[in-house]
């Protein structure tokens, strides 16, 4: 009667056909890994980290760009809004033209200006300097 075989039987004979130079399975499986490989392997793995990063960044800066933009936007729909109730205060129902793009914010400001300077009564006198400036 033949021996029965064992489940040690069957993975020394299925070791023996796989893996047939005596090295143990593991290795085969799992080769021991060489120094100079994982070094490689870092290497490669920290430049695509570096990548990565880089890439995160432009997207944060384009978002960034994006969001300046719109307040841009935003801020040159206030202006025209501001253009349109004055210009309805001065009894015309438009602006005779749209404003110039490159010069809005100056005429803004100007007219920000020009504001205070007019509510300031002209018959109040002007304080005159204590000192008179040395020559």
């Amino acid at each position: 009667m033949p021996k029965p075989v064992t489940p040690q039987d069957m993975f020394d004979a299925w070791q023996k056909m796989v893996n047939p130079s005596a090295y143990p399975l593991q290795s085969f499986m799992f080769p021991m890994p060489d120094a100079k490989e994982i070094e490689k392997k870092i290497a490669e793995l920290e430049t695509v980290e570096h990548w990565l990063r880089a890439n995160i960044n432009m997207i944060q800066l384009s978002v960034k760009t994006l969001q300046y933009q719109l307040a841009m936007l935003k801020g040159g729909e206030k202006a025209m809004d501001s253009l349109k109730k004055s210009a309805e205060e001065r009894g015309k129902p438009e602006p005779e033209a749209a404003p110039d793009p490159a010069t809005w914010a100056w005429n803004l400001m100007a007219q920000a200006v020009k504001a205070p300077a007019a509510s300031e009564p002209a018959s109040s006198p002007r304080k005159k300097p204590r000192h008179s400036p040395k020559r």
